[in-house]
């Protein structure tokens, strides 16, 4: 019989007893004092057989509203985008799925080149000179290149845009707090960073600048004026992006960027109720040593072939507390290694298409909403998301969207008091055009019905 888990005999717990010299289980608690035991029943179900408890957890998980069934309009930083077969097959093979820390190069030379062909393809998609292993995840990675900004120029302020994501500018703050470093948000103007708000804000005390790109509405920021201002003020200048996007985008790279970083979820990695995911980290070469967590490097053996190992580490683990510029003890070496296959079979050219097919889909959506009388909030270049007014409670519209089987889009007065009754809409290459004419005949149905109630 084949078990996902390797069931324990009786016989087995007497075996595991006696090698440690001990009668019973209750022995192994002696240490703990009588009367602060527990001594009652648990509040929890009677046990069940495997195939009771397997249909009632899939009865539960049938009440999830999923993207097999159900056309989702829900990005805000989450998407759901094409993935390829080969992914699973890939990382499902067991020197992959259970591989761990590559210490040892000369028994991990596969999880290492993996990983080296993640690092190649990130700094390739953000036109950076060099990438690291991965990171937790985009917030986390953004929260990492601000550290790195305030070891690098020893300032101790941190400019972030209002226009990069929410739950990403609260990890920058918990990350600075530990560190004393003082986080200030630049204002936005029609849903891009306000550049002349910027230029009375930077001083000689800020270690970076953070932008989103494109930005958190989908907004294509304008890195060419953001550059200059940034620069010339001695701070280095950190942008988030999804990489999707560079495939259609000129890279953060070629505009000035000093750190790219981002989540590498786009491509080949599900959503997964919002994670884990995989976050890169690019930087431009006089940072390479700053670099946290892991860097895979290539060598040669004392033979002269080809290999990989570990490199250049940054993290205290490896060098003194004091020179460290991170602590970050691992990576994301699964997840990444599903992006590197997705990245490798889709390519350039197929990266590419997939990047304007967000673009195209994006921009019909922009189309029929505007037809059936709605307003877009901001103008300008965007990626994936528009901000549409619904002028009505978001979160109301998205409950009756759900009866026609439609995942709404992101409620934006969650984060933004300004833009209550607005909704952020992402569109992917997923959303085909009868979905996205059910959308918009459903959300204009919705909003009309509310409208009427709420006058």
């Amino acid at each position: 019989m084949k078990h996902r888990y390797l069931p324990m005999t009786s016989q087995d717990e007497k075996e595991m007893l006696e090698a440690i010299g001990v009668q019973s289980i209750d022995e192994l608690f002696n240490d703990i004092p009588e009367k602060v035991r527990f001594k009652g029943e648990y509040n929890i179900k009677a046990a069940k057989s495997e195939s009771s408890l397997m249909k009632e957890l899939g009865r539960i998980a049938s009440k999830n509203a999923n993207t097999n069934d159900y056309a989702s309009f829900l990005g805000a930083g989450v998407y759901d985008h094409y993935k390829p077969v080969i992914v699973d097959h890939v990382i499902s093979r067991s020197e992959f799925y259970t591989a761990y820390t590559p210490y040892q190069p000369e028994i991990s030379q596969g999880e290492l080149q993996a990983i080296f062909e993640f690092q190649t393809m990130i700094s390739e998609l953000t036109g950076m000179d060099i990438a690291n292993s991965s990171m937790y995840d985009g917030g986390t990675a953004l929260a990492e290149a601000g550290m790195l900004a305030a070891g690098h120029t020893k300032r101790k302020k941190i400019l972030v845009s209002q226009a990069v994501h929410p739950e990403t500018r609260d990890v920058v703050r918990t990350y600075a707090l530990g560190q004393s470093i003082e986080v200030e948000e630049i204002p936005l103007k029609n849903g891009h960073t306000d550049v002349e708000a910027l230029k009375e804000m930077v001083d000689d005390n800020v270690a970076a600048v953070m932008v989103q790109y494109p930005n958190f509405f989908g907004q294509v920021e304008n890195l060419t004026a953001l550059e200059p201002v940034i620069h010339e003020a001695g701070a280095l200048f950190a942008v988030s992006s999804n990489p999707l996007a560079l495939g259609a985008l000129t890279p953060p790279g070629k505009l000035g960027a000093d750190i790219t970083v981002g989540d590498a979820q786009p491509f080949g990695i599900a959503e997964a109720f919002g994670g884990p995911h995989c976050g890169y980290f690019a930087v431009t070469k006089k940072l390479m040593r700053k670099v946290p967590g892991r860097l895979v490097g290539e060598t040669v053996d004392e033979d002269g072939r080809r290999g990989f190992v570990l490199t250049l580490q940054a993290r205290e683990q490896h060098i003194r507390r004091d020179k460290a510029t991170s602590n970050i003890c691992s990576n994301q070496a699964l997840n990444a290694l599903a992006a590197s296959v997705a990245m490798t079979a889709l390519g350039k050219v197929g990266t590419a298409q997939m990047a304007k097919q967000n673009i195209s889909k994006t921009y019909y959506m922009k189309q029929q909403l505007e037809k059936a009388g709605f307003d877009i909030a901001f103008d300008g270049a965007h990626f994936n998301e528009i901000v549409v007014k619904t002028g009505v409670p978001v979160k109301e519209v998205n409950a009756k969207l759900l009866d026609f089987h439609i995942i709404g889009g992101y409620d934006l007065g969650r984060s933004y008091e300004e833009l209550k009754g607005h909704m952020l809409v992402a569109v992917t290459e997923q959303r085909t055009k009868e979905e996205i004419d059910a959308f918009v005949q459903e959300l204009a149905a919705a909003v009309r019905e509310m409208g009427a109630t709420h006058a």
